[in-house]
């Protein structure tokens, strides 16, 4: 699961440089490669856009009108938010002496490369780089998935729900954070919620809900009977009708304790937004504001509501 998600999206670069013919130059080379990239005009931006994008590899030029790349990277490796095995090299117009060479690579930089770039020998180094980093991914997420259903666990779904934020904000798109939990048909009886029983459910929903997903959905398991759905370029409307689609998937496989077939009936909370680089909500919190909703409307049990949005939670619920 994790190798088709990360396969759909080119490596993102992030070029930190304010000379125009400079950065235009490296995108020229990068894009027809297969390399999405990210301008950064300044040392600043730089770093908010690192920590909010995560890509595949920085590129910064040592002397920007505010920082050194130097700096930068310095920075970049002491935030929580910025991942310690993403490749950050410095590029620089000047002559780099052995002194200043080696304070780069003790802030932290992979390299530092100096202009003008032998363009076929930076993209090889570059493939190098961003293959070091995807693998490292990929094995951290071995660790990320439960291991019940194949789905993300809680903390797999951090990760990604801060992948696909950085994804919503580059494309200025829609995105939508879905929480779900199965409720008992009417003939299940109490049976159905016992102990011995629960991981049964789980793993049975956990497959029909990760067969009935799109391919750039992310889909984890938040707690035993709980689980969560990322969903890009999904405002509101789209999350009904998801999880109307689940719920006729769900129906359509039912739960099979013994002899009988049991019927399930989902329940879901969500968060969406319109525009996520405009939201003041990180895609995490967005996670927890699904859950929040979720469970305010499973602690009302009104008959015949299904869906509730975080938006109709009532404060310091």
């Amino acid at each position: 699961m994790s190798d088709s998600d990360a396969s759909y999206r080119p490596p993102m670069i992030l070029i930190a440089n304010d000379q125009e013919w400079s950065a235009r130059s490296l995108e020229t080379v990068l894009g027809p490669s297969g390399y999405a990239v990210l301008r950064a005009h300044n040392g600043r931006q730089a770093l908010e856009l690192a920590r909010t994008t995560h890509p595949d590899l920085v590129l910064l030029d040592e002397r920007m009108p505010d920082l050194r790349g130097t700096d930068v990277c310095r920075m970049l490796r002491d935030d929580p938010l910025f991942g310690r095995h993403t490749p950050v090299v410095i590029v620089t117009a000047d002559l780099m002496g052995r002194e200043q060479y080696l304070a780069a690579l003790r802030a932290g930089a992979w390299d530092c490369l100096g202009e003008p770039l032998d363009t076929e020998a930076l993209l090889l180094r570059i493939a190098t780089w961003v293959s070091a980093k995807r693998e490292v991914d990929r094995v951290s997420d071995q660790s990320l998935l439960d291991p019940a259903t194949g789905l993300y666990n809680m903390r797999g779904l951090a990760r990604r729900a801060r992948e696909m934020g950085a994804e919503a904000y580059r494309s200025r798109g829609a995105l939508a954070c879905v929480a779900l939990a199965p409720e008992a048909g009417p003939s299940a009886g109490d049976t159905l919620v016992m102990e011995e029983l629960a991981e049964r459910l789980a793993e049975h929903l956990g497959g029909v809900i990760r067969q009935s997903g799109r391919a750039s959905d992310v889909i984890g398991r938040m707690g035993r009977s709980e689980f969560a759905i990322i969903a890009p370029a999904t405002q509101a409307e789209g999350v009904l009708r998801l999880v109307q689609r689940l719920q006729q998937k769900v129906e359509a496989a039912p739960f099979e304790v013994g002899q009988e077939a049991r019927g399930v009936r989902l329940s879901a909370g969500y968060y969406a937004v319109p525009d996520y680089a405009e939201s003041t909500v990180d895609a995490l919190e967005m996670l927890v504001r699904a859950a929040t909703a979720l469970r305010h409307l499973r602690s009302e049990g009104r008959e015949g509501d299904q869906v509730r949005s975080f938006d109709q939670v009532p404060l310091g619920s």
